[in-house]
């Protein structure tokens, strides 16, 4: 009876060890490692292509203010003063689904009219950059009407090194033209 038990011991620790489903697809990951490692306070550099052949406009003055919220990176594009969030101008959140295997983000500008921007990326990568694919949304196609012009759009988040982000967005109008263009540049400097 003892040699019984003294075999069932190791097999009784082990399972009681053993996490659940839920458990283990609430850690962090591979993934969502490589975004806690992004959390802390960037300067941000904004270079904007308003449509293909555009002049480059280039707006500084930015931070990001990126932190960890479970799972999900959550950046404020903010004035560096602005440390009570009354001046966001643009936030995002983004995780790797550990149920889906992909990548789930949402952005809110509050400098255009479009609303959430929900995008998916169904590869995990290799831990240097996050290539995303967001749904169509509208943008106004002239100022003077209240219309809209559907937008496709494709992100990609690249980790340069450990103190310098780069995220560029490429924008096509659905006009069936296809033509596609770097519109945005979000060019990040770690500051702490």
């Amino acid at each position: 009876m003892i040699k019984l038990l003294l075999l069932l011991v190791p097999f009784l620790s082990f399972s009681q060890q053993k996490k659940s489903a839920k458990e283990a697809l609430n850690e962090l990951g591979p993934e969502n490692s490589v975004l806690a490692k992004r959390a802390g306070l960037w300067n941000v550099t904004e270079t904007v292509w308003e449509y293909p052949g555009a002049k480059a406009v280039v707006i500084k003055g930015m931070v990001a203010e990126r932190v960890m919220i479970g799972l999900m990176l959550q950046e404020f594009i903010r004035p560096l003063k602005d440390t009570l969030h009354h001046d966001v101008r643009r936030t995002d959140l983004i995780t790797f689904n550990q149920l889906e295997s992909r990548w789930n983000y949402v952005s809110f500008d509050t400098r255009a009219p479009v609303g959430l921007m929900p995008a998916w990326g169904n590869v995990r990568g290799d831990g240097t950059k996050i290539d995303l694919n967001f749904a169509p949304f509208a943008v106004v196609a002239d100022a003077a009407d209240i219309k809209g012009q559907l937008m496709i759009m494709d992100q990609s988040f690249i980790f340069k090194d450990e103190n310098s982000d780069v995220k560029d967005q490429y924008f096509m109008l659905a006009d069936g033209k296809g033509t596609r263009w770097l519109g945005r540049r979000y060019s990040f400097v770690r500051i702490k």
